[in-house]
Parts: structure tokens; sequence; C-alpha cells
């Protein structure tokens, strides 16, 4: 990326954790950075899961209530590197009841709210969904649903991978996806009930797979949004893209929240760039970035 923030190559790979450990983190990094012929003194920031404890280095948690400037300073800087390479650290809730930790989304975040500028309420969908709340510039608190997963693990490893046919796609505008999100919204305490009545259903009266797992999406996902705290009426920043995005911008229209749509791509972008910009100022290096 350029100083501006401007994209000037980009390459994706489905190489996880467990592969970068077993081949080196600094192997993986290097075969993108030569792929993408990037300068040898080009820096790099680094977030998610390469931040933890299993990862690259542990680049620990900020605790909240946090300020979104806080992420880049609070870099951890890979040490023996040939190049400036920075892991930025995720947000922690210390709560003894309901303790919660994000690693990644925090990039995301910072960027998103440049992207909706005075947003107080963010989604943030994906396998473990994260809910956050803002004051300003600062982070309030955060809640991480565990929708994604379970969507996963229900569909193809439980008695519904009968009604569903295991993991696949879900239409959003599919009947059975609106009717399950207006009853785990308005009914949550119900849910596991009509998690049964989907296979209930299709044994008495022959519902088709697709339709099972459009109910089964939308039962999980409207859960989520009563677990969030919503009533109708919120103004909700939804950072997501694709398929996900399209779920999570119809069950939160159909629970009457007011959608800000943000690119999750641009907003990890976006929070990539701001926070090296951060971490270069308070190191006094802003002139050679």
């Amino acid at each position: 990326m350029s100083s501006a923030g401007t994209v000037l190559a980009e390459r994706r790979s489905q190489e996880g954790l467990g592969e970068a450990a077993s081949r080196g983190f600094q192997a993986v990094l290097d075969s993108h950075l030569d792929a993408l012929s990037a300068p040898a003194g080009l820096p790099v920031v680094i977030c998610g899961m390469a931040g933890s404890r299993q990862g690259w280095m542990e680049a620990g948690y900020i605790d909240t209530p946090a300020e979104l400037a806080s992420i880049g300073p609070a870099a951890t800087v890979v040490p023996g590197a040939t190049r400036r390479i920075i892991i930025l650290p995720g947000l922690a809730s210390r709560a003894i009841d309901e303790p919660d930790v994000m690693r990644g989304e925090e990039t995301q975040l910072l960027g998103a709210h440049l992207e909706f500028t005075g947003g107080s309420f963010y989604c943030m969908p994906g396998t473990h969904s994260k809910w956050v709340r803002m004051d300003g510039t600062r982070v309030k608190g955060f809640e991480t649903f565990m929708t994604g997963e379970l969507f996963a693990t229900i569909s193809s490893g439980t008695i519904l991978k009968h009604s569903t046919g295991g993991e696949g796609p879900v239409d959003a505008h599919d009947p059975a996806f609106l009717t399950g999100v207006r009853d785990g919204w308005t009914r949550p305490e119900k849910t596991t009930h009509q998690l049964f009545a989907i296979r209930a259903g299709q044994l008495l009266h022959d519902y088709g797979q697709d339709e099972g797992r459009a109910r089964l999406s939308g039962l999980l996902i409207g859960a989520e949004c009563a677990g969030a705290g919503i009533r109708g009426g919120e103004r909700v920043g939804l950072v997501a893209s694709g398929a996900l995005q399209r779920l999570y911008r119809t069950a939160l229209s159909e629970c009457g929240v007011h959608v800000h749509d943000i690119d999750a791509d641009i907003a990890a972008r976006r929070g990539l760039v701001e926070a090296w910009l951060a971490f270069a100022a308070s190191k006094g290096e802003l002139a050679k970035a």
C-alpha cells in the first residue's frame, strides 16, 4: 500500500495459523512479499492470529474501555527481522462473569470507525461475530457470539444435517430465513426448541433441506441480534462483505435496524494504515515511513 492507503498490489492464500507455524511465519511472509516484489525496506503491519499465544509472537491485549488510537502504538515489534515488522494487539474484556477477547477485528474496527464517523454500535459478523459499542473514539465494550461456528457444527455435525444438507449457501430473501430471524429475535429463549422443530418439520411436512438450512441460519442470527440488545431503531455499522453482508443486512433490517454498510476489506486496510501511522509517530519514525 502507498502512504496514502492506496492498494498497489495484493495477494491472498489459504495458509492458516497451523501451516504458517509449520513452515515458519517468516518464510510464509517472505514468499508473499517476494511475489509482490516488495521493496526490502517496506514495513509490515500484521493483525490477527499471528499475534496469538500460538502465533508468531504474542502481541497481548489492550483492556477495554480503550481508545482506538492506542492500538497502533501498542504493537509488538518482531525482533531480528530484516525489515520493520509489527503485530497489532487484540482487545480484551476481563470481566470475571463474561470475559471476552478479539484479535484482528480491532483493526477492522479502527478502519470502520473512519468509514462511519460518529458510529456508536458495530456488528462484525463471522465465525465468531463481534458486537462493539463505542463512545466517540473509545471502545466501551464488546460481545462475541459463536453464530458462524454453531451454524457449521449444527448443520453438519448433528441430527439436523439430514434436514439442512450440511453447510451450504443461504438466500437472504428466503422466507424461511426471514421467519427464522424473527423467531430467533423475538423468542430467543425458544431457540433450542426451534432448532429441533427443523428436524420435525422435515419428517412431518416434507420441508426441504434448503428451507431447513435457511431457517437454521435465520434462527441463530436472530438470537444473536436479541443477545446483542437489538430492540429496533438502532443505527448499526455493519462491517462485512459478500454473503455474510447480505444475510446480516437483511436480518438487521428485519429487526428494524438502520444499517450503515462498511466493506470489511476496506475497513481492514484502513485500520492497518492508521495503526502503522500511529505506531510510526509514537516511535518518531513517521518521516521514515
